[in-house]
């Protein structure tokens, strides 16, 4: 699957990258863990439909009820039509420049996360919808105009969620200046007990799969096929010992594509079938 320069591939203009961009996105199918290089910093407002997104270590999932900024980096995206015929989501991009105005304007806090989060979640409310109908009166204003009205719309937006979150929001946007990325033991560890295939935990490395499989076989002395896998094993085993789940209930969760292949992995791994343990 091709990788998608976002906002790139929505600019009719690419030489000239503006510091604050709307653009409104829809589609009338499912799109599951699309790769998205995201070149700026991005506001998602989720209209229509539900969306999961994957970044390095870290997964979210959300539908309209919340909205998303997300980090600038390599994203796996999936998008979802829910009750509608059509997914509807309106996307608000910003450059650091602008952030850097912004909080050299308004904050005072130089402190920065502990653990980076590459994505922060928005309560949607009545001033998100009255700010969403906003943007829409403004689309087809003269570009000047257009530009300087988004710039100030765009500091109504973060001056709201200031207030709306406080401390935490400052220090999630101070995090979107300072450029820290996760290590790739952080990366892989996170992402064991997920079902995520190889290619695409390499993806949100930021590496092709050749260059991940050299990195990891120097780093953990074994094959990522065979480590993921007796991860994977060990903790499905683990949840069938509780008791709480069935074979049937988990084995998409540990990437395997039906209970029959789960079941014979898990047996060539423990020498008992899965079924057996969560009787």
């Amino acid at each position: 699957m091709p990788t998608e320069n976002i906002p790139e591939i929505y600019l009719t203009d690419t030489k000239q990258k503006p510091d604050v961009f709307v653009y409104d996105f829809k589609m009338t199918s499912d799109v599951v863990k699309s790769k998205v290089n995201l070149g700026m910093n991005m506001f998602s407002f989720l209209q229509v439909g539900k969306k999961q997104v994957h970044f390095a270590g870290n997964a979210i999932a959300v539908n309209k009820e919340q909205s998303l900024l997300l980090k600038k980096g390599n994203w796996l995206w999936t998008e979802l039509l829910d009750t509608e015929a059509v997914y509807y989501c309106k996307l608000l991009f910003f450059s650091e420049k602008i952030l850097k105005e912004f909080l050299e304007k308004h904050t005072e806090t130089t402190a920065v996360l502990k653990d980076e989060v590459p994505y922060f979640v928005i309560r949607n409310d009545a001033y998100i919808t009255s700010y969403l109908n906003s943007l829409a009166t403004i689309h087809e204003a003269p570009a000047i105009f257009k530009e300087n009205l988004l710039s100030v719309k765009f500091e109504e937006l973060l001056l709201y969620l200031i207030n709306k979150y406080g401390n935490t929001f400052t220090l999630y946007l101070q995090s979107l200046i300072v450029e820290e990325s996760s290590s790739f033991k952080d990366i892989v560890e996170r992402k064991i007990h997920s079902n995520l295939k190889l290619e695409e935990i390499a993806f949100l490395c930021n590496m092709s799969l050749s260059t991940f499989k050299r990195h990891f076989i120097k780093e953990y002395k074994v094959s990522p096929g065979k480590w993921l896998q007796d991860k994977r094993l060990q903790k499905a085993k683990e949840m069938l010992i509780q008791g709480d789940s069935k074979p049937s209930d988990i084995y998409f969760d540990f990437g395997y594509n039906n209970l029959s292949n789960f079941s014979i992995a898990f047996k060539n791994k423990f020498g008992i079938s899965p079924s057996k343990i969560s009787q």
